[in-house]
C-alpha cells in the first residue's frame, strides 16, 4: 500500500531533541554557502553542513561550544549563547593547504578518489568477506519539529460584491502543532539478520511492530531507501539509481574536492566531496566520502539528492583491524520536501512545493505539513563473518518470520538502542486506539481488494470486471463473478462467472475450483470448464494477471470472435525462484462466429477441436521479493521482465484436429524519474509452426475501425495497440513487435487542465505461412513492416485525454487522411 505510505509522509509528525541549533557557514569575502563544512562539536558530536552551507545539531546534553573547519579556511570556535538557536558563521581563507594531500599538477581529491576505486574488491565486505552475518534494528517515524510550527490562529476572508467578509478561523497549524507535542503519528521498528554468502544478501525479519496495525503494512516494512553497499557500481537512494561516486567511469559524472582529513575509529580519513557534473534543474547525487588514508576504503559515507525532494542516506562503518575493512554499523535515511514549482507524485501521493527561488518568484503561504520529515535509522550489532553459514531460501531477499508481528515487549527491549521516550508510547497507544475506533485495518484489507479489482463481500469476491463491457459482437455484455475469500477459506477456492450478450443472445459462464497445495511458494491445483467467446488472432498470456480497469475502451471495436468451450486442469506455482508459472492441460471445442473456413489438404473445417498443453511463465530476476505470513511480495519491481509462453498440441488425443506449437515472449523495460517522466520499452513476439487456424494465429493488436473519414474514426485508444492499423488488415504465423513511449510530467495549461504528454513510436514485423490454408476474410502480411507514430494528451480534464497517430513506411495509405487517426483516451489513476 504505497499510497497509504504517502499519505503517512503527508501527515506526519515530530521528533524533540532536548538541544538543538541551526545555523549556516558561509565564506566571509564572497558571502556564499560552504557545502559540507565540518562542525565538531564540545562533546564530541561530528556534523557536517548541507548543499546549501546549512546544519542542525540535535543534542541530548547542552552544548557550550562547537568548532567549524573547512579545508582551505582557518577554522573558527563559536560560544554558544543562552536563548540563542541559530548562528551565522563566516569563514576566512587561508593560503596553507594540507601538505600531505597536495599532489603536482593534480586535484588531489581525483587522485584519492583513483586510489578508492582501485581498491574498491578488497574494500569492499562483500568481496573481501567469504560471508557475514549481523542483526539491526531499525526504527522509523515520520515528524515534524513542534518549534518550526507557529501555533496561531488565521482568520479566513472570502471576497464578495458587498465587499471582504470573514469566513472562518483556520486553526489546522495550532491543531497540528499541539498534536505533535504529545506524539508521533506514525512509527514502525523491526529486528532483523542479514546474511551474506554466495553473494547473496538475505534479510529474515524476527520482530516487527507498526503503530496502528495487528498486521503490518509489509510493502511499507520492505521498502529499500537506500543501498546496502556504497561499493556497488550504482547507488540506489528512494526507488531512483544513481552511478556511483566510486564507479568505474564515476569520473565521466563526477567532479571532487579535498575539503578536510578527519579522524574515524582513531584513523585519518580524507574528507571528499563530489558533486555531478551535469548543469541541470534536478539536482543530481552528491554528498561527501570520507576515505582512509591507509586503505582507501569508505570509512563514511554521506549521500544527498536536493530537488524537487530533500533526501539524504548516511553510512557509518566500523574499521575491525584484523580484517583490515570497515563494516557498516549504521545507516540513517531523511526525506524532507525541497523546492519546485510543480505538485509531484511520489509512491502514488502528491507533495506541494515552492517553486525555484527566481527574482520574481512569490512562495506560497507554509502549511504545518511543509515541516514534516521521515526520518529511518538502523544500527547493525552481533556481527559475525568468515564463519560458517547456512542460507535458507536465498531467492526471497527478504523473509518475514510467522511470529515476528507477536513478539512481547521483553524482546524489544533486549534489541532497542534506547528505551522508548513518553512520545514514543504515546504513539503507539494513540495509534493502536485510532486504528480500532476507525477500523483502518480493515479499510486497507478493502482497499488492497478494489485495487485488484474485486468487491469484498464476507465468504465471496465479487469480481468487478464480469459486471459490464461492451463489443460490436455481444453488444452490452452483462454479468457477475466472483471467487470465495480467505473468510471462506485458504485452501480451496471456488471461482465463476456468468454473462449475457444484449448483441449476440447468448449466456457464457465459467465454474473452476482449486486447492492450494504448497503455502511457501503458493501452488495451486485446479480445474475449471467455460463457454466463452475470445478475439480472433489474440495473445493472452495465462500467467500474466488481468489490470483492473474500470474501463476497457479496446474491445468496443472488436466484431470477430470465437466460441470456446474447454475443459481445463492447471497447476500455477512460484516453486522457482523469481518466476511465477501457470501449467495446463486444455480440450477446447472451437467455433469461429464469423464467416471463415480453414482448409487443412482439402478438408474444411468451420469447427474444430483443440487439445494442448502449454506452459506460461513470468520471470523477474532484478526484482527482489518478501516472503510475508499471508504471501509472497514483489518488492522492488525492477526491469527488465520476461514472459515466455509455449503451447503445444497434443496429436491423437482426445479428438484434436490439428498439430502445431507456438512459442510467445515478451519482455518489458519502464525507467521512472523522480522529476515525473517515464519511459516504457516493449518488445514482444510470436512464432506459430505447423497447421494452425487463423483463430488462434497473431492479429498485432490492431485498433482501428473502416470508416471514410477520420472524425468517423474517432473512438477510444487502447494501451499498446496499433491506433492506425484496421481490425483484420494483418495476421501473421509469425511476427516481432516493438514499443517505445517517453512521457514528460503534467503541464498545467489553466487551473484544471493538466495534461501529460506521452510521445510513442510503434513497429512490427511479420509473415504469413501457408496462407491458402485461410478462406474468408480478406488481409495483408507484415512482411514488409508497420510503422506508426504519435503523441498521447492524456489526463486533460478528469481522466479524459486525446491522441494521434500517423501511418507510414511500406504499409502507408495513398491518402493521407486514410493514414492518421484521432482518438480518446481515460487514464483512472488508482494511486498505486
Amino acid at each position: 500500500m504505497k499510497h497509504f505510505w504517502i499519505l503517512l509522509f503527508l501527515f506526519s509528525l515530530s521528533l524533540q531533541a532536548q538541544f538543538q541549533i541551526n545555523g549556516i557557514v558561509k565564506e566571509s569575502t564572497t558571502n556564499k554557502p560552504l557545502p559540507f563544512a565540518t562542525i565538531t562539536s564540545n562533546d564530541g558530536l561530528n556534523t557536517v553542513t548541507d548543499v546549501d552551507g546549512k546544519f542542525n545539531i540535535l543534542s541530548k546534553k547542552i552544548l557550550n561550544s562547537f568548532t567549524v573547519s573547512y579545508l582551505g579556511f582557518t577554522p573558527t570556535k563559536v560560544v554558544i549563547e543562552k536563548n540563542k538557536n541559530y548562528y551565522a558563521v563566516f569563514l576566512s581563507q587561508k593560503r596553507s593547504d594540507l601538505n600531505e594531500v597536495l599532489i603536482a599538477n593534480e586535484n588531489p581529491a581525483l587522485a584519492i578518489i583513483k586510489k578508492a576505486i582501485e581498491n574498491k574488491n578488497s574494500n569492499d565486505p562483500q568481496k573481501k568477506l567469504n560471508n557475514f552475518e549481523f542483526k539491526s534494528y531499525n526504527k522509523l517515524i515520520v515528524t515534524a519539529n513542534p518549534d518550526s510550527i507557529s501555533e496561531r490562529t488565521d482568520s479566513v476572508f472570502i471576497k464578495k460584491p458587498i465587499g471582504i467578509v470573514f469566513k472562518k478561523i483556520d486553526s489546522a497549524n495550532y491543531k497540528f502543532k499541539e498534536i505533535v507535542t504529545k506524539q508521533h503519528l506514525f512509527q514502525t521498528e523491526k529486528v532483523s539478520q542479514f546474511q551474506f554468502g554466495g553473494h547473496k544478501l538475505k534479510e529474515t525479519i524476527l520482530g516487527t511492530k507498526m503503530a496502528g496495525f495487528k498486521q503490518p503494512i509489509y510493502e511499507i516494512i520492505g521498502f529499500n531507501l537506500q543501498s546496502f553497499s556504497i561499493y556497488d557500481s550504482s547507488y540506489e537512494l528512494f526507488e531512483t539509481k544513481y552511478n556511483s561516486p566510486i564507479a568505474k567511469d564515476a569520473f565521466h559524472d563526477y567532479s571532487y574536492k579535498l575539503l578536510d582529513t578527519v579522524l574515524i575509529n582513531g584513523r585519518n580519513s580524507y574528507m571528499v566531496y563530489f558533486k555531478n557534473k551535469k548543469k541541470r534543474k534536478a539536482s543530481g547525487l552528491e554528498g561527501v566520502l570520507y576515505i582512509d588514508q591507509n586503505s582507501y576504503a569508505i570509512s563514511k559515507a554521506i549521500m544527498r539528492i536536493k530537488g524537487v525532494l530533500d533526501i539524504s542516506g548516511i553510512h557509518d562503518f566500523k574499521y575491525i583491524a584484523e580484517e583490515n575493512i570497515w563494516f557498516p554499523i549504521r545507516k540513517t535515511f531523511k526525506i524532507i520536501k525541497g523546492k519546485n514549482d510543480d505538485d509531484i507524485k511520489i509512491l502514488g501521493g502528491t507533495i506541494q512545493f515552492d517553486g525555484d527561488v527566481e527574482k520574481d518568484f512569490k512562495p506560497r503561504k507554509k502549511t504545518a505539513t511543509d515541516y514534516a520529515y521521515l526520518l529511518s535509522e538502523t544500527e547493525n550489532f552481533d556481527i559475525n563473518y568468515n564463519i560458517p553459514i547456512e542460507i535458507k531460501k536465498s531467492h526471497i531477499s527478504i523473509e518475514i518470520q510467522d511470529d515476528a508481528i507477536n513478539k512481547p515487549e521483553s524482546f524489544w527491549k533486549t534489541y532497542r538502542k534506547d528505551s522508548l521516550d513518553i512520545r514514543d508510547k504515546k504513539t503507539y497507544l494513540a495509534l493502536d486506539s485510532i486504528a480500532i475506533k476507525k477500523r483502518i485495518e480493515s479499510r486497507i484489507r478493502f482497499g488492497r481488494k478494489i485495487v485488484n479489482g474485486y468487491l469484498p463481500m464476507g465468504y465471496v469476491d465479487l469480481d468487478l470486471r464480469r459486471i459490464f463491457r461492451y463489443n460490436n459482437y455481444e453488444g452490452f455484455r452483462l454479468g457477475i463473478g466472483g471467487t470465495t475469500s480467505e473468510q471462506f477459506s485458504k485452501i480451496y477456492r471456488i471461482e465463476g462467472y456468468t454473462a449475457y450478450g444484449t448483441k449476440d443472445g447468448e449466456f457464457k459462464y465459467n465454474l473452476g475450483v482449486a486447492a492450494r497445495v504448497g503455502k511457501f511458494s503458493n501452488s495451486w491445483i485446479g480445474a475449471s470448464y467455460t463457454d466463452d467467446v475470445r478475439e480472433i488472432a489474440s495473445t493472452l498470456y495465462s500467467v500474466e494477471k488481468r489490470p483492473f480497469k474500470l474501463y476497457d475502451p479496446r474491445p468496443i471495436n472488436i466484431s470477430t470472435f470465437y466460441n470456446y468451450v474447454s475443459w481445463k486442469t492447471y497447476i500455477e506455482t512460484k516453486i522457482i525462484p523469481k518466476t511465477e508459472s501457470k501449467w495446463e492441460l486444455t480440450h477446447s471445442a472451437i467455433e469461429p462466429k464469423f464467416n471463415y473456413t480453414y482448409n487443412l489438404d482439402g478438408t474444411l473445417y468451420t469447427h474444430y477441436v483443440m487439445t494442448t498443453a502449454m506452459v506460461s511463465l513470468q520471470w523477474n530476476p532484478f526484482s527482489d521479493y518478501m516472503q510475508t505470513p499471508i504471501g509472497r511480495i514483489e518488492v522492488e519491481k525492477r526491469f527488465p521482465k520476461f514472459t515466455f509462453q509455449y503451447t503445444q498440441s497434443l496429436p491423437k488425443i482426445a479428438n484434436n484436429d490439428f498439430e502445431f506449437s507456438k512459442i510467445d515472449f515478451k519482455t518489458e523495460y519502464e525507467k521512472k524519474y523522480l522529476n515525473g517522466q517515464k519511459t516504457n520499452l516493449l518488445l514482444e513476439a510470436g512464432y506459430a509452426l505447423g497447421d494452425v487456424p487463423l483463430t488462434h494465429l497473431y492479429n498485432t493488436s490492431p485498433n482501428n475501425i473502416t470508416k471514410e473519414t477520420v472524425i468517423q474514426r474517432i473512438t477510444f485508444a487502447g494501451r499498446n495497440s496499433f491506433e492506425t492499423m484496421y481490425f483484420n488488415e494483418f495476421f501473421s504465423s509469425e511476427f516481432v513487435y516493438f514499443q517505445l513511449k517517453h512521457g514528460f510530467k503534467r503541464v498545467t495549461l489553466f487551473q484544471k487542465v493538466k495534461p501529460s504528454l506521452v510521445l510513442v513510436s510503434r513497429m512490427a514485423w511479420g509473415n504469413l505461412q501457408k496462407p491458402e490454408q485461410h478462406i474468408g476474410l480478406d488481409y495483408k502480411t507484415l512482411d514488409k513492416g508497420y510503422f506508426e507514430s504519435g503523441i498521447e494528451l492524456n489526463q486533460i480534464l478528469n481522466g479524459l485525454g486525446l491522441t494521434a497517430f500517423y501511418r507510414y513506411g511500406p504499409n502507408g495509405l495513398p491518402k493521407f487522411e486514410d493514414n492518421i487517426a484521432i482518438k480518446l483516451s481515460f487514464v483512472f489513476n488508482l494511486g498505486l
